[in-house]
């Protein structure tokens, strides 16, 4: 071998690993974006059965929510009524959270639905 075709493979060495190393670290950036967002979903459904038991708030407190919550922070999307219903229910399916946030993280919010659907 020479040394130009011992320098390509070992570029081609380390593109590869670096290549890998890049899609393990998009893998773990989206489970961590996953968590978080399940776990502010939770939040947010805990919020609302918690007022909804302590206080009385009837359902109407979803659709000022969706309201209030969609124009404070316009760029994001899932806060419409039935989304926040969902958070309700999946608040509700889950009590406590920490027990199954690892497995429910590694879902996407629109496969944890389908399984509140089904249970």
């Amino acid at each position: 071998m020479d040394d130009k075709s011992i320098i390509k493979n070992d570029y081609l060495r380390v593109l590869n690993s670096l290549k890998e190393k890049i899609k393990k670290s998009q893998q773990k950036a989206i489970i961590s974006a996953n968590r978080e967002m399940l776990q502010l979903y939770w939040d947010i459904g805990n919020a609302i059965i918690e007022q909804q038991n302590k206080k009385g708030w009837g359902s109407k407190i979803i659709d000022n929510l969706s309201r209030d919550l969609s124009s404070s922070f316009p760029d994001m999307k899932g806060f419409s009524k039935r989304n926040l219903k969902y958070m309700r229910k999946f608040a509700e399916h889950y009590p406590d959270f920490s027990i199954v946030q690892e497995p429910l993280a590694q879902l996407t919010w629109y496969h944890n639905i389908t399984l509140m659907e089904k249970i």
